[in-house]
């Protein structure tokens, strides 16, 4: 992990000096240099996942699709949506969002005089065996991105964001990242608040967050695979994520919420094992903004309907029965 984390900064690094750093000098920026690293590491991770999910996601896709002949405009919107996310300004304003909660959680947990355990202190032995830990590490977090997506459906005002993801007709590895801004600041804050919490090292989260985001796209896959009786009861995959995105699956009355194991699934009754179904996607529910629109008329649209929900003006979770009918916001 040394030796991968040196590399990573020497390019980080290469990248900053070689490129950025003037053009900073001769616009007179320079006093902004330490964000503009910041922004150069996480474009480079970026570009990293992006790289990584493409090699991995799209020759499955192009093996087995479900769907063929997919919406150019609607998968091209995906991509916008994956490429801003993982590569343009909202990581760096990420990051100093996780910046501000880290260093408040921490001061607020010196002032009570609680240090919360890490896994590691729990089990000393994890110190030398630092893979183990980390795939422990993944497990925990995984465990609570379940109970957030699930929170994503049960409670309306986040569903009136979440239902955003799931307004995809036409659903691609690029649907990952299909995310309200708004939804992803909360998602993005929960992931690093657990992690501060439960003592993830710094150097160990952003792998963590690779396999997490893989595993995401994988499952997001128009990809007719299964992972067999065993293997889909041990990792997410295409199909038991696409029954989740199916049209009898959205709103409060879905199955299939975890990100990584299905075990969470199967533990607390959400899951739905059966291995040939490969439903049509989208949410019978949702503003035509969210499913014919680009992303800033569906951002805008975002607002809209969440405002909506908290006015008391939508009431039903959209996509089941006695739910409000489609509309324009």
């Amino acid at each position: 992990m040394d030796v991968l984390e040196d590399l990573y900064l020497r390019l980080a690094t290469f990248l900053f000096e070689g490129a950025v750093q003037p053009a900073m000098y001769r616009l007179g920026l320079m006093a902004w240099a330490e964000e503009a690293f910041d922004w150069v590491d996480f474009f480079l991770f970026g570009v990293l996942q992006v790289l990584v999910v493409y090699l991995v996601c799209r020759p499955l896709e192009a093996w087995r699709p479900v769907e063929r002949g997919q919406s150019g405009p609607a998968v091209r919107t995906d991509v916008i949506y994956t490429l801003l996310a993982r590569l343009g300004l909202l990581p760096l304003l990420g990051f100093v969002l996780f910046a501000a909660i880290q260093v408040r959680l921490e001061g607020l947990l010196a002032d009570s005089g609680w240090i919360p355990p890490t896994i590691e202190d729990l089990w000393p032995g994890l110190r030398d065996a630092p893979l183990l830990a980390m795939a422990i590490y993944i497990v925990v977090l995984d465990f609570f991105e379940y109970w957030r997506h699930r929170f994503q459906h049960e409670f309306r005002w986040w569903w009136a964001l979440h239902s955003l993801h799931h307004a995809q007709e036409h659903m691609t590895f690029w649907t990952d990242d299909r995310n309200h801004v708004l939804d992803d600041v909360l998602a993005a804050a929960w992931l690093a608040g657990l992690a501060v919490l439960i003592g993830v090292p710094p150097g160990q989260f952003p792998i963590i967050l690779m396999v997490l985001r893989l595993a995401e796209s994988l499952s997001h896959a128009n990809a007719r695979i299964h992972f067999g009786r065993i293997g889909e009861r041990l990792i997410v995959s295409p199909r038991f994520h696409r029954l989740h995105h199916g049209l009898l699956s959205v709103g409060a009355s879905g199955k299939n919420y975890a990100v990584l194991l299905p075990v969470w699934d199967w533990v607390f009754g959400t899951a739905d094992f059966r291995r040939d179904i490969f439903p049509r996607t989208g949410d019978p529910g949702a503003p035509e903004a969210y499913i014919r629109g680009g992303w800033l008329r569906q951002q805008i649209a975002g607002v809209t309907r969440l405002s909506r929900v908290l006015r008391g003006r939508e009431k039903a979770l959209p996509g089941i029965p006695g739910s409000t009918s489609r509309h324009e916001p």
